[in-house]
């Protein structure tokens, strides 16, 4: 089966971008690790959990650069395409709620416009 774009191409380039970002910003990467440790330091959920989670989270939120590195992280900690399925489908599921919960801001503006 042929892939959409090459992700592992993609990945390389997008840490080492991250690294040149890191060598200017140090403090904000710093930051984003604080942040990214303190929810696995708590060691009730599995690493691979916290992966699917991290999927799930990533195609919400679109971002293919999520996408690469958590799909990787993942397959490594053991998670199959059955649970990462699974993780998915939570994932469209909550989505597609959101947009339905998200219509009601929409009819919510259009009732406080000036009649």
């Amino acid at each position: 089966m042929a892939t959409m774009q090459n992700w592992n191409a993609y990945r390389e380039a997008l840490v080492a971008r991250v690294g040149d970002f890191a060598a200017l910003n140090p403090e904000a990467m710093r930051g984003l690790q604080t942040i990214d440790s303190g929810s696995v330091k708590m060691g009730k959920l599995e690493p691979k959990i916290h992966e699917l989670i991290a999927l799930a989270v990533a195609v919400t939120t679109r971002c293919d650069g999520c996408i690469s590195i958590h799909a990787q992280k993942a397959i490594e900690l053991g998670a199959s395409r059955d649970e990462v399925a699974e993780a998915l489908g939570t994932a469209i599921a909550l989505n597609a709620g959101a947009a339905l919960v998200y219509t009601s801001r929409v009819f919510d503006a259009i009732d406080s416009l000036p009649k």
